[in-house]
């Protein structure tokens, strides 16, 4: 029998799941930077990641009866922040850029070419923003939040070849991204 997991923060749940507004304010404060920083890897906008923060925070509060202790709170509360915001996504009908097949050759990695390129984290950030939705989605669920292909799939309805193929498209954008810039910065 597997063992269950057990939270940290299970009697804030616990109170949390009774209405106690200072037990929601806790969680609130718990998680809030970390979903904050999902959303915005996700919207690509502080206003747009500020109202998914809210709408994500209501949600579960609202179905927080139905939180079992399975998986931590954080992992609960990280799967609504990421469906809510490929929901917002999809609603407002961005062009993904979803394409199924990629060639072999696309997905060689360049890593003589990162050599060359002086990666400062705002420069990455500015990079990221600059990602077509799809690729920025797919890169951000596997480099940043740890998913693997398959979940990836099956949060965004694709297949795991699209999936592998956005992050293959992903890192090769965001090199020529990176590239450009620092072409920028030498020729000024």
């Amino acid at each position: 029998m597997a063992q269950k997991i057990t939270d940290i923060h299970k009697p804030i749940i616990v109170k949390a799941a009774k209405g106690n507004a200072k037990a929601q304010r806790n969680l609130y404060e718990l998680y809030a930077k970390a979903m904050f920083n999902i959303c915005y890897r996700m919207m690509n906008s502080i206003e747009d990641a500020e109202d998914m923060l809210q709408e994500v925070f209501c949600e579960a509060f609202k179905r927080l009866d139905s939180f079992r202790f399975d998986s931590t709170f954080g992992a609960w509360i990280k799967r609504i922040c990421i469906n809510k915001c490929i929901n917002e996504l999809k609603r407002r009908k961005l062009n993904l850029e979803l394409n199924e097949e990629i060639t072999p050759d696309a997905m060689q990695d360049d890593v003589e070419e990162t050599n060359d390129i002086e990666l400062k984290v705002e420069h990455i950030k500015h990079a990221m923003g600059m990602l077509p939705h799809g690729y920025r989605i797919v890169f951000s669920l596997y480099m940043l939040e740890g998913y693997d292909h398959q979940e990836i799939a099956d949060i965004m309805q694709i297949t795991v070849s699209t999936s592998k193929s956005q992050l293959a498209r992903a890192k090769k954008k965001l090199l020529e991204i990176l590239k450009a810039g620092s072409m920028e910065l030498t020729l000024n």
